[in-house]
């Protein structure tokens, strides 16, 4: 593998929201939906068979332009509930979309959701929160135990990388605690071919990418957008290096 660079305006994302999650009182913003994610990824590791399609990081990385595809499928979806056409999803918005889809959510956990996933205090979804929020609710509604769960999005492709999304992070949370750690890099890392292996050096870099609040810990959704911005879905705003 050559040299890896980390993207510069994925670098300057994250530490974007490592200020806004240092502020006081941001940390408990997250907490209670990342909690829930927590037992829900512990879960779903449970019930795995314990094999996986991937083998390393590299295999994960090699799934990019599927997963690119995939995501992409949202952008009609985003813009038929961008009523306005500014770039963002207001609340409003939101309800009608999630309505539309047939996605029975509360106030108050609609209201988690758009507070997570506005990750820049916009008080507006952009399109890479939208892909962020929308796969949050599809796991969080998902039995693990049936791969019934569905949106009403009519597509299939979207829903099946959404599942290999959850996936890739089951493989890399090694010690099946709903949290990825360094050890938990090393560890994939390690069980790779030798000539699949990607320099450890890589490796710390991916994740200082996903580590916003450098508590030495990544939720799955600090994960997911560190993930679609590595495989790199557009973004509607472009964000300053």
């Amino acid at each position: 593998m050559g040299k890896y660079h980390p993207c510069p305006s994925l670098k300057s994302l994250s530490s974007r929201i490592g200020g806004i999650l240092c502020h006081c009182g941001s940390k408990n913003k997250y907490k209670k939906l990342d909690s829930k994610l927590e037992r829900k990824m512990i879960e779903m590791k449970r019930s795995a068979s314990g094999q996986s399609n991937f083998k390393s990081i590299d295999s994960i990385i090699m799934r990019f332009p599927q997963f690119r595809d995939g995501l992409r499928n949202l952008r009609g979806v985003f813009e038929q509930y961008d009523e306005d056409s500014n770039g963002t999803i207001d609340r409003e918005e939101l309800s009608k979309c999630l309505e539309k889809l047939q996605l029975c959510l509360t106030k108050e956990e609609v209201e988690d959701l758009f507070h997570s996933c506005d990750i820049d205090g916009s008080e507006g979804i952009q399109f890479n929160e939208f892909i962020v929020l929308l796969c949050l609710i599809y796991l969080l509604m998902k039995p693990s135990f049936s791969p019934d769960t569905t949106l009403n999005v009519d597509s299939p492709q979207l829903e099946a990388t959404f599942d290999t999304i959850v996936e890739a992070f089951l493989f890399l949370d090694k010690n099946g605690d709903g949290k990825l750690n360094k050890k938990d890099m090393i560890k994939a890392l390690n069980e790779a071919s030798p000539w699949e292996r990607s320099p450890a050096r890589v490796t710390r870099t991916r994740f200082k990418e996903m580590d916003w609040d450098k508590n030495g810990k990544v939720s799955f959704r600090e994960f997911l957008f560190a993930f679609i911005n590595w495989v790199g879905i557009e973004s509607d705003e472009e964000i300053p290096d």
